[in-house]
């Protein structure tokens, strides 16, 4: 399949080049993307590289289970660091750039650890096909110098997952993941309490039977985004009571079901319309 064969061809492409990185400290969610890239770095470097995984409540307990695990099976020294994220007014306030915020936080720590280990890169699981959305964590990655082998050799998730499959890692069809602090409205806090009303509603879904996913959060309202597939098992009568006694039963009081389904980035669709709210704000404070 030429799929198949373009996909070989940029593997080739990112075995040289982190051949040519020598040795790297990988920053570690346990995902497909990570999970990938460090089974190749292993390969290539050995000893040389080293997983990083950040314990924050912007997570779910069980992602960093799942990271620990594979590590373990790859044969990869996993270091552990606390992200306090989260007390930082700049992520917890959550401002349409609060990635930038929290990606730059986390990451100088695994710079910090990447010294200490004398490890000659610090690189991401970010791929090619991550430059279409709002992703200011980008530029904080830019700045700090971390590199990025997938998107470097052209990688994207599809390529990455068919190479995963091939390789028999267990991650190959693994939901995407992302932290949860992407489930709340910009200008919305964030505390601990409500991390943990999304990831247990998330759960209740999953126990449901539902896989790809998200509960965004509106303070006593939750729009779930289901894939197109799944919308219309929601909507059945026992499904539908079941779901919504979970949600209301973790303080939801309205539940509203997304007919456009799951989509990365939804939160972004209203930043144009932010923009514009702070350029009339700006105008009227002349």
């Amino acid at each position: 399949m030429k799929s198949e064969r373009i996909a070989e061809e940029k593997l080739t492409k990112l075995r040289s080049i982190l051949e040519s990185m020598g040795s790297a400290a990988l920053a570690f969610s346990g995902g497909v993307d990570s999970t990938f890239l460090l089974n190749v770095a292993k390969e290539v470097m050995g000893s040389r590289v080293v997983a990083v995984t950040a314990r924050s409540e912007l997570f779910i307990s069980a992602e960093y289970t799942d990271a620990s695990s594979l590590a373990g099976q790859l044969g990869v020294r996993l270091i552990t660091v606390e992200s306090k994220a989260l007390n930082e007014p700049s992520v917890s306030e959550n401002p349409p750039d609060r990635c930038y915020y929290c990606k730059q936080a986390i990451f100088s720590t695994v710079i910090q650890i990447a010294r200490k280990e004398g490890l000659a890169w610090v690189m991401d699981g970010s791929h090619a096909g991550d430059t279409g959305d709002y992703r200011p964590g980008m530029r904080a990655l830019s700045e700090l110098g971390v590199r990025s082998p997938l998107k470097e050799a052209g990688l994207i998730k599809p390529e990455i997952r068919l190479l995963s499959e091939k390789a028999g890692l267990p991650t190959s069809n693994k939901p995407s993941m992302a932290c949860l602090a992407s489930r709340f409205p910009y200008g919305v806090e964030i505390t601990p309490e409500k991390l943990r009303q999304v990831a247990r509603a998330e759960s209740a879904l999953h126990d449901l039977g539902f896989d790809a996913l998200r509960v965004r959060h509106y303070e006593t309202m939750a729009r779930i985004e289901l894939s197109p597939d799944s919308i219309q098992k929601a909507a059945e009568p026992e499904t539908r009571r079941s779901l919504i006694s979970a949600l209301k039963k973790l303080g939801y009081q309205y539940i509203t079901l997304d007919l456009e389904g799951y989509r990365t980035g939804s939160m972004n669709e209203v930043l144009p319309e932010i923009k514009n709210q702070e350029t009339r704000i700006k105008k009227n404070d002349r």
